[in-house]
């Protein structure tokens, strides 16, 4: 089911009352209503008769995945209720945003991929309304809506900075990471720098921004058969990419400084801030920094599988 634009909604828009700042700390209840009323548009709340049906198996795996993860045998503060109402009542009633942020992804996940793969059967025996791929549009538009700086993406719920960079960079780099299966490795590794920086590990999102960099050249360098060594670091990586001709020969002299500005870049600031021993004083990453190395290092992807794809 599509957003309806109420009156009320489109007057705040036109009186510049909606949310033009992300912020990160909590999720408006309302949000979550929201998000509760897509979930069972989309994944249903009826048992088929005399048997267990889709959804039901679907809430009963949600349940119990967080039961595990938390180490609790319920969510359910009352004994006798659904696997839906277990969870989604700790949903509604939880203050605690990496808590609020674990639901919502681990069901969008079962929802972008069972019942995507399922939803003829989904609509057939549940009676659901919305299709998985809108559910997942409208999920991203609510958070959008609310000023909540989140957005579920290739699986995973990562956090915004800007609109306008997500957009423009970040999802591109996705698209291009899950293009080709050799560059699972750098894929898996720039959401997890993504995921380590939504939850303040910043030293860690440093080190897989540098990694996932490392990987995508190893990749393009395997594909083509260029020479290199398994143990090469960016620096060299570099060098490889580029005396194979990555980047075309009309374009090396207006790309002239290109190698300059990936080593002071991406390896650099890894490697002043996240890759060495502290020594006896303990070091502290910015959130500002790994904010600029994660579009950084996205901008990179985006280039070089740019570069890659006009290779002969």
């Amino acid at each position: 089911m599509a957003i309806f634009e109420l009156y009320s909604t489109k007057k705040r828009k036109n009186n510049g009352e909606t949310p033009d700042v992300y912020q990160y700390e909590d999720i408006p209840q309302k949000l979550k209503v929201q998000i509760v009323h897509i979930i069972k548009q989309t994944v249903g709340t009826n048992a088929s008769y005399g048997r267990e049906g889709y959804s039901e198996t679907v809430y009963h795996d949600i349940h119990e995945i967080l039961c595990k993860e938390y180490g609790v045998f319920s969510l359910a503060k009352i004994s006798n209720i659904s696997d839906f109402n277990a969870v989604y009542n700790h949903f509604l009633d939880s203050g605690d945003i990496d808590e609020c942020l674990d639901v919502i992804e681990l069901t969008f996940k079962f929802i972008d991929i069972h019942v995507r793969k399922k939803q003829y059967q989904f609509s057939r025996e549940e009676g659901t309304t919305q299709l998985a791929e809108d559910a997942v549009i409208e999920l991203n538009q609510r958070f959008k809506d609310e000023g909540v700086g989140y957005e579920f993406v290739s699986g995973e719920i990562i956090k915004i900075d800007s609109q306008f960079i997500h957009s423009e960079v970040v999802k591109p780099a996705l698209y291009i990471l899950q293009g080709d299966a050799i560059f699972a490795g750098a894929r898996n590794e720039f959401l997890s720098a993504h995921t380590h920086y939504r939850s303040q590990r910043y030293k860690e999102a440093l080190v897989d921004c540098l990694k996932s960099f490392e990987s995508l050249m190893k990749a393009i360098c395997e594909k083509h058969d260029w020479e290199f060594g398994k143990n090469d670091a960016a620096k060299k990586l570099i060098n490889v990419c580029l005396t194979n001709g990555l980047i075309p020969t009309y374009m090396q002299e207006q790309f002239s400084q290109f190698r300059a500005l990936l080593e002071s870049g991406v390896p650099t600031v890894r490697n002043k801030e996240g890759g060495h021993g502290q020594g006896s004083e303990i070091k502290s990453v910015s959130e500002t920094l790994v904010s600029y190395t994660l579009h950084l290092t996205a901008t990179n992807i985006v280039f070089l599988g740019e570069c890659e794809k006009k290779v002969n």
